[in-house]
């Protein structure tokens, strides 16, 4: 399809909103995937930005009162052990199956979408037990939203809306069926300003999104998806 000026125009618009998707996939993902170092902390403070959508991490007293080794040692990863590893269960199949059971196994949904856009999980590296992880799931998002703009270089508009499609729908009928309520809980049990920050800037993230998403393919793809 060769694109007219307004249509090329429209889709840098949306390249230039796509790129703060994934910044805020890459952000949240890792976040929640596995215990967070010394150089993320150096990442984050270091954008004003992403600072003021963590308020109350950005001013949090005990950062000026003790290293950044100590902070993150005695504080921010004893939260995630707490959080993500010993009291909550961060994982899509715990909250959708009726025995509450956590699917680590192929029959697990998640497990063909990830295949058929060979997206690989390394369980034993993330320290999880199953793909269906909230971190994976939002590191799957941000590896299609990193698709989206390729296909938008490429100006295929069939690549985008099929793009549109699959996230869409692996944010309506995977994320948003459990993620929301292990948001609440995680952020009413966090005990560090970050985890609680964390989980309101996910939640109205993830709902924005969606909402972004929905509007998006109506306007560029119409009928076809």
């Amino acid at each position: 399809m060769i694109l007219n000026l307004e249509a090329k125009m429209n889709l840098q618009q949306i390249k230039k909103d796509n790129e703060q998707r994934i910044n805020l996939y890459a952000l949240i993902s890792r976040l929640m995937i596995i215990e967070i170092d010394k150089g993320f902390i150096k990442t984050i403070e270091s954008d004003s930005a992403i600072m003021d959508m963590l308020p109350n991490f950005r001013d949090w007293s005990k950062k000026s009162e003790i290293s950044t080794e100590k902070l993150i040692s005695e504080y921010i990863n004893v939260d995630y052990t707490s959080l993500f590893l010993m009291h909550m269960v961060p994982y899509e199949s715990f909250y959708t199956r009726d025995d509450q059971m956590i699917e680590s196994g192929g029959d697990n949904p998640v497990i063909d979408l990830y295949n058929s856009f060979d997206f690989r999980v390394d369980i034993s590296t993330a320290r999880i037990v199953s793909a269906d992880h909230i971190g994976v799931e939002l590191e799957f998002m941000y590896m299609l939203s990193i698709a989206l703009n390729k296909a938008i270089d490429e100006e295929d508009i069939d690549g985008v809306c099929e793009i549109l499609a699959v996230q869409k729908g692996f944010m309506r009928d995977h994320i948003l069926q459990w993620a929301p309520m292990f948001l609440i809980n995680m952020k009413n049990e966090s005990r560090t300003p970050l985890y609680h920050d964390g989980a309101e800037l996910a939640m109205e993230f993830l709902l924005s999104d969606y909402e972004y998403m929905s509007s998006l393919n109506s306007e560029i793809c119409g009928s076809k998806k």
